[in-house]
């Protein structure tokens, strides 16, 4: 019935090659394709989410092409003006000509003038004479752009830098999972770890087992989702989270992995997703962390080692280096064995104390019966 595995660490185990839909970092593994050309362009509507989720080096070069091109578009409107003017070198200028923007007589002092406009730079060489009208225009148009390039620019390096994914990346997952005893039941245990001292308040924990299943009707469903409930000792709602913590999943009637064995476990085909929701106390800003565990990363007969202890100087340490190792430890064989093995505990129980209720009783008690005490013995035997 039991397995009787002892003595034996297991370190983390090997990360599957396993096609999955979420990894171990939390991505999501999926593609979508013969999308419509008109869906394409609700990326553009919602312009502000698609450069906020874009990859950094995307937005490092729209930040320069941003710049440089608004400075070489305005240098190019600078170059037109004084061009039309005449200020241009090589054009025919008229004795007392007056220009419209001192020392611009070329496209390269054009856009010298523009990056110093726009940059509010403001050397001192090159100055609007006030001559023309269309400069002044021009140079409000360029100021007012160079503005919003700047506010639309900070917001988007200031979003990406506070995304919430990357205060998820500082919690943790181990790397399997393992099923052994706890509390008299067969469980299913994860870690997880903060890895600042900040919290994460109100956290919630919560599984889905994606699966391949098929309908009474014949029909195929991929990716069919079955909620996992995922507690700790302390409840599933508002975790104090401020060191690593042991969730565990009761295999009972009503869990999807109550037919599961030792040895059928490693030929499944299913997909563990554990998600942790909560709320950043630094930021207040709501973020999620997900990873997911394929049958090959469930060890069957494991426990996790300890990993939280007690310094001289009254403090509590984590032994990280211990995360995601497990020891074996006796096990069932499997759930329904488990329990028949426990219902069959039972009934001996019932009957030993059965048993041990009837030896007690020496005889029959009859309340016709009086007591009374002799004290004389009286022989009426004659001869």
């Amino acid at each position: 019935m039991f397995q009787v595995l002892q003595g034996h660490i297991q370190p983390a185990g090997h990360r599957s090659r396993k096609a999955r839909l979420v990894s171990k970092e939390g991505r999501c593994n999926i593609e979508f394709g013969n999308i419509e050309y008109s869906n394409h362009l609700a990326y553009m509507v919602d312009l502000w989410t698609t450069f906020v989720e874009i990859r950094w080096r995307f937005v490092l070069l729209l930040f320069v092409a941003s710049f440089t091109g608004s400075w070489f578009i305005f240098s190019l409107l600078w170059y037109w003006i004084a061009k039309s003017n005449g200020d241009l070198t090589g054009q025919n200028r008229t004795d007392g000509h007056v220009q419209c923007v001192d020392n611009v007589n070329g496209l390269t002092t054009a856009f010298l003038y523009s990056l110093e406009t726009q940059t509010t730079i403001g050397y001192g060489g090159r100055a609007l004479t006030g001559h023309c009208a269309g400069t002044v225009a021009l140079i409000i148009v360029q100021s007012l752009m160079g503005v919003f390039i700047n506010c639309f620019m900070c917001g988007v390096i200031l979003a990406k830098i506070s995304l919430p994914k990357n205060r998820a990346k500082t919690v943790t997952f181990s790397d399997t999972a393992v099923i052994c005893l706890k509390k008299g039941s067969l469980c299913l245990l994860i870690r997880v770890a903060n890895l600042r001292k900040t919290l994460l308040i109100g956290s919630q924990i919560y599984g889905k087992l994606l699966r391949t299943t098929t309908t009474p009707d014949g029909d195929t469903i991929i990716l069919d989702q079955v909620d996992i409930d995922f507690v700790v000792d302390a409840g599933k709602d508002n975790l104090f989270f401020v060191c690593p913590m042991t969730l565990y999943h009761v295999i009972n009637r009503s869990s999807p992995f109550y037919e599961l064995s030792a040895d059928s476990l490693p030929h499944q085909d299913f997909e563990l997703v554990v998600f942790l929701d909560g709320t950043a106390e630094s930021t207040s800003s709501s973020c999620q962390v997900r990873t997911s565990y394929v049958p090959q990363e469930i060890q069957w007969g494991y426990s996790f080692l300890p990993i939280i202890s007690r310094t001289k100087t009254g403090k509590y340490r984590v032994d990280f280096s211990n995360f995601s190792k497990s020891v074996r430890v006796t096990t069932p064989h499997c759930v329904s064995c488990f329990e028949t093995d426990a219902d069959q505990r039972n009934h001996n129980s019932s009957r030993d104390a059965e048993n041990h209720n009837q030896q007690q009783k020496s005889g029959i008690d009859n309340l016709g019966f009086q007591v009374i005490d002799i004290h004389d013995s009286v022989d009426i035997t004659k001869m």
